[in-house]
Parts: C-alpha cells; structure tokens; sequence
C-alpha cells in the first residue's frame, strides 16, 4: 500500500476506522503505565480494569464479530477517572489515558469522527506538558523551541509515525495487531519515559 498523501492529521483522517481504532489503541497502550503510576503514587484508581477494557479493544480488532457491550465497558471507564479535586500533575497525564480509551469507545460506538486526532493530540499534549514542568524554563520563545527539540518529543513523533505506518500498511491481521499492540506496549515503557518499577 503506498503512502497515502498529505501531511500527519491528513493522513489519519484518511484511515479507516479499523486503522483508526488500531492507532488510537496502540498510543493508549503507551499511556497506561502514566495512570498506573498516578493510581499507585496517590493510591486510587484500577490500572487492571483499564488494561481490561483496553484488551476488550485489542479483541474487537482481533476477533471478528466479537460482541462486547462497549456502552457498559465506558460506564466501567467513568469509575476510572481520577478524583476531579485532583489538579496534579499525575493526575492529568492518568486522566489522558483514560480519555484516549474513551475516545476509542467512543469510535466503537460510532459518536466520534475525530477520537483518532484526539489520542494523538492527547499523547503529545502530555509530553509537552512534561517537558515544560521538567525543565522549568520561563521564556515563551525558549520553552517552544525546547519542546520541539527535545528527545521525548522527537520520540513520540518518531512512535507515531512508526505505527501509523504500520497500520497504513497492508493487510491489519492477528499478527500485525500483536506485532502493533507490542509497539504501543513500548517495554512499559510510557510516552513520558517513565515505568511503573
């Protein structure tokens, strides 16, 4: 399959929702160990049950015509979210992964044409945001060139590149999934750098 053209958000608009959904679903999986960190720190929240409803995406991709009630799977997601009283730090990045998964629920359930840019907005939101507490630079100008060339940047726009590319590419089956979920998965590693051990 050649390359569709256009740029990045032009070319995930052009996916279809199967591609769209295994996208959005490998970036989660990079997400996860941030709101299993947060819910282990600051001791709420369930990183088995949103591994949980994530595995139920990976199986919709997965197994054709698997029959998953996503609208109870997003009622289980609600009880997920971090307190709303908690403006942390952690707190934010563990709510990003919990509203990707929601996104892609979203999908599932046909209300959300744009889940797929919102996963990856959300994805590099964090890691600006990361970027921005860790190096504490006050200039504007400074600070934006800094996110631009940092190495977590640079590392999520080469991570997103590498599986848009694999989801664009051939034929989406049991192999390619495993290989696609493997990648999101990241050796547990997240999109900020961090692991949960």
């Amino acid at each position: 399959m050649t390359q569709p053209a256009g740029g990045f958000n032009a070319r995930l608009k052009q996916l279809d929702a199967r591609r769209r959904l295994a996208f959005m679903a490998a970036l989660s999986e990079r997400l996860v160990p941030n709101y299993a960190l947060y819910a282990d720190h600051a001791e709420v929240g369930d990183p088995a049950a949103l591994r949980s409803i994530l595995a139920l995406v990976w199986e919709q991709l997965t197994v054709k015509g698997a029959k998953i009630d996503f609208d109870r799977q997003a009622e289980k997601l609600a009880e997920l979210e971090p307190p709303a009283d908690d403006d942390s730090f952690g707190a934010r990045r563990a709510l990003e992964a919990v509203m990707a998964v929601s996104a892609m629920l979203d999908a599932l359930r046909g209300e959300a044409p744009e889940a797929v840019l919102e996963v990856s907005r959300a994805s590099l939101s964090g890691v600006r945001a990361f970027i921005e507490v860790s190096e504490g630079e006050e200039d504007e100008t400074r600070l934006a060139a800094l996110i631009r060339e940092h190495a977590l940047m640079a590392d999520e726009r080469d991570f997103q590149d590498a599986v848009l590319e694999a989801v664009e590419e051939g034929e989406l089956d049991r192999d390619a999934l495993k290989a696609l979920r493997r990648l999101g998965r990241n050796e547990g590693v997240s999109n900020l750098g961090l692991t949960l051990d």
